[in-house]
């Protein structure tokens, strides 16, 4: 597989893209905005500098890599010659069930459909197409060009050949990829959004305050960051998506979301991305925590 294309140009399409690109495949990064696709190359761009500046890669490092994406804002033109797809639109079943229906109808019948997904089933995804077999999870994990591991989810009719496919090409990108089966929430957010979510439950019941509750988790229990900031980080939205669809996959109460966080999402304090979750971030310091926490 040579030729990936990438469906959104978001946080993890726009990461995803680059992290193939820096391994030599040739991208088509899509997205139905071209302001989002601007956006995104212009942060493929900028981490790309902070690479350089490190020096982790070359100048003609940073060259190739951009000259290995295209972008477009058709699907069908930006899938024609690809191997694999890669769907990283917004945390929403029922806009991912339409992506794949098309993607079905205008991709070769040998490309994989890989969703990254952080909670929907694949199964359901992949009972949209006529290639159960080749439908896949590729789940990243934010910074993409940063972190090492790679969720990779095996739906009911998942193919053992496209799964060895997925796992040898994530370990091509650099990836260690952990194969999992399809369950709501996967491992990683089954374990994290009960634990983010007890976060907010904890604030929510005034046991103690942000800083207080992500100190405790930092400094006693080793973890780099915060329940809370990393929350923030993710998007409250997306915690908030992750939840509700292991709440209603599991019916199981400890999946609920809590009040406070509902509220937040209701009122756009979305964390990072709007400028305003558990932590204030103005745009100056937005990149202070992201150049210290993410591009280390």
């Amino acid at each position: 597989m040579t030729n990936i294309a990438v469906i959104g140009a978001g946080t993890m399409g726009n990461g995803i893209a680059h992290t193939f690109a820096q391994k030599g495949f040739k991208v088509q990064l899509i997205d139905i905005s071209e302001t989002s696709l601007k956006k995104g190359i212009d942060t493929i761009t900028r981490n790309l500098d902070r690479m350089v500046a490190k020096e982790k890669i070359s100048e003609a490092d940073k060259s190739e890599t951009l000259s290995n994406i295209a972008t477009f804002t058709s699907i069908e033109d930006g899938v024609k010659t690809s191997d694999l797809v890669v769907e990283a639109a917004t945390e929403n079943v029922d806009l991912k069930l339409k992506i794949f229906k098309q993607l079905d109808d205008v991709c070769s019948k040998d490309t994989i459909l890989a969703s990254n997904t952080s909670s929907i089933s694949i199964t359901q995804i992949a009972a949209t197409t006529s290639r159960p077999d080749k439908v896949i999870g590729m789940h990243f994990m934010n910074p993409v060009p940063i972190m090492k591991l790679v969720e990779i989810i095996r739906g009911y009719s998942t193919s053992d050949e496209v799964t060895k496919s997925i796992m040898d090409m994530s370990v091509t990108l650099g990836k260690t990829p952990v194969e999992v089966n399809d369950y709501p929430g996967f491992v990683a957010n089954r374990i994290l959004m009960p634990m983010i979510n007890e976060s907010i439950e904890t604030l929510y019941n005034g046991v103690a305050g942000v800083h207080e509750i992500d100190t405790v988790m930092k400094l006693g229990m080793a973890h780099p960051m915060g329940p809370l900031q990393l929350a923030d980080f993710i998007g409250l939205d997306v915690c908030l998506s992750i939840l509700n669809v292991m709440y209603n996959g599991f019916k199981n109460p400890k999946y609920a979301p809590c009040p406070l966080l509902v509220n937040m999402v209701m009122a756009g304090k979305l964390g990072v991305k709007s400028g305003e979750g558990f932590y204030d971030y103005s745009e100056s310091r937005k990149a202070e925590i992201v150049a210290g926490q993410f591009l280390r």
